[in-house]
């Protein structure tokens, strides 16, 4: 097949060239390796997270699927039974990870797919895996992204660690990104709530062990996003937003937290959904 040519000399410029170079990365973290965080992103090819965090061998573990979803636990039989919640245990329980980051990006085909699901419903058939992957675990970003669909211009509410965490979210207030870049930015904040809906994770979070975060890549311009609690919307990470944005995402998490009253329409239950 004409494309495991490709592969195959990768693997050779590999070996005369990096090969070396990684071999130091892995003795270094061969029996002490010290990551920092476990990211969810998505499989598309055109996204090459460790050259976009400039991150080594030992630095995070890496989960990838369609559409960096992370299923809610009550989508399940049992809530271990996934690869998600596997490796959501696996990083912050077994091994102590105190940063899970999930990572969306622009142009997003699982986003288009699912954003398309509304006009072609048969696409979500068991019969099609993808489909129905993103149907049944994505249901609850397009719901959401209903919202501003029909012209919201209030913010969407989520659930951080807890929900005396919930933040509130305002989704492209420029209005600089595609319809679909807004569901992609709204299913990368949802699924900060999936996380925290698995019981084995309700402790690490309430003793603040776990925080949660969520970034944004768009593919067009190069840039790396962060959603910001305090700013309530995802902010391009220069040399100017760097250290505020560093002291949001570590500082004391009760800074954020928000006690929702609703008083209208365009304000969100306190009950969070999946």
């Amino acid at each position: 097949m004409p494309g495991m040519e490709k592969v195959l000399k990768g693997v050779l410029r590999y070996r005369t060239g990096v090969k070396q170079q990684m071999l130091t990365q892995f003795k270094r973290v061969k029996e002490n390796p010290e990551p920092i965080a476990v990211m969810f992103t998505c499989m598309d090819s055109r996204l090459h997270p460790s050259q976009i965090f400039q991150s080594n061998a030992g630095d995070m573990y890496m989960v990838r699927n369609a559409g960096n979803l992370i299923p809610h636990s009550r989508l399940f039989g049992s809530e271990g039974l996934n690869t998600e919640p596997a490796a959501l245990h696996l990083t912050c329980i077994t091994s102590g990870i105190s940063n899970v980051v999930v990572c969306g990006h622009s142009d997003c085909k699982a986003m288009n797919a699912l954003y398309d699901l509304k006009d072609k419903p048969a696409m979500g058939s068991e019969s099609q895996p993808f489909g129905a992957w993103l149907r049944r675990f994505g249901s609850a970003s397009l719901t959401k992204f209903e919202r501003i669909e029909v012209g919201h211009k209030g913010p969407l509410t989520f659930q951080g660690e807890t929900q005396k965490q919930s933040f509130e979210a305002y989704i492209d207030p420029e209005n600089k990104f595609a319809l679909v870049d807004k569901l992609s930015q709204v299913n990368c904040l949802q699924q900060l709530q999936n996380i925290s809906s698995y019981s084995f994770m309700k402790g690490h979070l309430e003793s603040d062990k776990v925080r949660l975060h969520a970034m944004w890549y768009d593919i067009h311009t190069g840039d790396v996003y962060l959603f910001s609690r305090k700013e309530k919307r995802f902010v391009d990470i220069n040399e100017t937003t760097y250290k505020e944005l560093l002291h949001d995402c570590t500082g004391p998490q009760c800074q954020h937290e928000h006690h929702f009253v609703n008083k209208s329409n365009d304000s969100e239950p306190t009950s969070m959904q999946p």
